[in-house]
């Protein structure tokens, strides 16, 4: 079996953020991936709003640009130091609703808020399908230690008594 066609599974770590008005949302997350060095990751909620919606809709070579209000009511997807490949879907004022390839341009209104889940025991690659020629998804267990170790979690501070 193909690592591409095999089904592994592995733990999941999670991890919440939150974006700001005019941050890029996915240049946010690709920078979260690189500065966590993610190699096997996904989107497992994604809320929020936007001002400027920057997708490539399906089988169109380029990206298509709206301006306005939009809520984030979808945002699924792989994640990987590797490559990343992610949907989004937006509704505007009136309820209409599209979809397609997340590109760079997609501008904050009020927050995003994300949950992310890491696969620590995967490693996500692009390589070459040759049906298409498109890199495409190659699950493949991870490297002996390749694993980062969980982040370590701050206890509260507890008020001194008084």
């Amino acid at each position: 079996m193909s690592a591409a066609s095999a089904v592994a599974s592995s733990s999941l770590r999670t991890y919440a953020l939150r974006l700001r008005p005019g941050q890029d949302l996915r240049q946010k997350l690709l920078a979260f991936v690189t500065r966590h060095q993610l190699r096997a990751a996904c989107v497992l909620t994604g809320v929020g709003s936007l001002t400027t919606t920057t997708l490539r809709l399906a089988n169109q070579e380029g990206p298509t640009v709206y301006h306005g209000h939009f809520e984030i009511v979808s945002l699924v997807g792989t994640l990987s130091v590797e490559g990343s490949h992610l949907h989004l879907s937006v509704a505007d004022s009136t309820g209409r609703t599209i979809g397609g390839h997340l590109l760079d341009g997609n501008l904050i209104y009020t927050t995003a808020e994300l949950v992310i889940g890491e696969l620590p025991e995967l490693d996500f690659r692009r390589e070459t399908d040759t049906t298409f020629g498109y890199k495409e998804l190659a699950v493949y267990p991870a490297a002996p230690g390749a694993t980062a170790p969980a982040p370590t979690r701050k206890e509260p501070r507890s008020k001194p008594k008084k």
